[in-house]
């Protein structure tokens, strides 16, 4: 199953287009958690446990597990994913981008070593560093074009010759040369809705990953309607820290599962 096939299955059953972003900071694990050299494969499982039910994917970030030295951790947790919930796209947020031969191990870490059904990339050096990733029909390869920090705007919004901003550009490149093989999805930030709605003129139905929501301050409402495709789906709605991180008392679990529940609620009433 390729994984724009697994996307589709993932948003029908679950009716959901949320997203869970793994960003393990084990200085806001809860108490129970504290000093145990596993903590971050526990606080991850037990979060895809707890919202599993309400989400159309999984996107652990890299980062936070290289950082702790905890890649054996993500290894395990992608397995844990694979076997307990294979309904579910696996989406590793790496925002690779280099040279061809380097981006071409990139690749294999990403879909070998993690098994990831998707992986972030950078198209900031062109085609030639997303020819390895693509050459890999069956994953999802999302590419960064209009990110949800401020600071994407120092490139992301400079016009070219054309009047085209950079990050439409992109949008048009990846759609209309890059996407052969119907694999390829967008990052677009929640924090810009008009330009959600501009990329997905540009896109059509192409999935869109959407940071930006919860703690960076995206608008639910705004987002869906900027960013649903012709079938009234289209997206993977990102949120991280507001669901991690709804409390660290006993009760942390019940209430990340909360937390998904309302936001997949509030994402559908925006549909």
């Amino acid at each position: 199953m390729t994984f724009t096939e697994k996307l589709e299955r993932a948003w029908d059953h679950a009716n959901s287009l949320l997203m869970v972003g793994l960003d393990p900071d084990p200085a806001r694990f809860p108490a129970e958690l504290q000093g145990r050299p596993d903590a971050i494969y526990e606080f991850c499982r037990a979060i895809v446990d707890a919202t599993a039910p309400h989400i159309c994917g999984i996107k652990p970030q890299i980062a936070y597990f290289a950082a702790q030295k905890a890649e054996d951790q993500l290894e395990a947790l992608c397995k844990y994913v694979r076997q307990q919930y294979p309904q579910l796209p696996l989406v590793l947020d790496a925002k690779r981008g280099d040279i061809g031969s380097t981006a071409e191990q990139y690749a294999r870490e990403a879909f070998e070593r993690y098994q990831a059904d998707a992986v972030t990339v950078n198209p900031y050096m062109g085609f030639d560093s997303l020819e390895p990733y693509l050459a890999w029909r069956e994953k999802g390869v999302i590419i960064l074009c209009r990110t949800s920090n401020k600071g994407g705007s120092d490139l992301q919004f400079l016009e070219l010759k054309s009047g085209q901003p950079l990050y439409l550009h992109v949008a048009d490149m990846v759609a209309n040369r890059w996407n052969q093989h119907g694999q390829c999805g967008l990052v677009v930030g929640a924090t810009f809705p008009d330009e959600i709605a501009k990329v997905r003129n540009v896109v059509g139905d192409m999935p869109l990953l959407i940071p930006g929501i919860g703690a960076q301050g995206g608008d639910i409402p705004s987002t869906v309607k900027a960013g649903r495709s012709s079938t009234n789906r289209g997206m993977m709605i990102n949120s991280s820290r507001a669901i991690l991180y709804a409390s660290r008392d006993d009760d942390w679990r019940e209430a990340a599962a909360a937390a998904a529940l309302t936001t997949r609620d509030a994402i559908n009433s925006a549909r």
